[in-house]
């Protein structure tokens, strides 16, 4: 499918649904108009989501929280809030170019 992600929910046809986003350009609010189905598409707002919380508000307005899955083989690292710390300071490390090379691992190879 070209575009971006269908399927995602039903509203009905008359309603209009903002769609907020950091990643979103400056103003960050978005109108998409539902398909005569209630389906809406959107394209490069959904780059990165793996699936979306949908709340109604008691005003009708509809939020959508973008969530990422993760394999279930990795959750231990986001249950474990040392290793977590861990992995990011060295990944900020790495962007920030403070590494040291151990030199070749050739010899490790079987």
């Amino acid at each position: 499918m070209e575009g971006g992600i269908s399927h995602l929910i039903r509203i009905p046809p008359e309603a209009t649904l903002e769609c907020v986003s950091e990643t979103a350009r400056p103003k960050g609010v978005y109108r998409v108009r539902p398909d005569s189905k209630g389906r809406i598409t959107l394209g490069k707002l959904a780059e990165g989501v793996s699936s979306y919380r949908v709340k109604r508000q008691k005003d009708g307005k509809i939020i959508l929280e973008p969530f990422m899955e993760i394999p279930a083989e990795e959750r231990w690292l986001w249950d474990n809030k040392e290793a977590l710390e861990s992995v990011m300071k060295g990944i900020e490390d790495a962007r920030a170019g403070r590494t040291v090379s151990l030199g070749s691992f050739k010899k490790y190879l079987k």
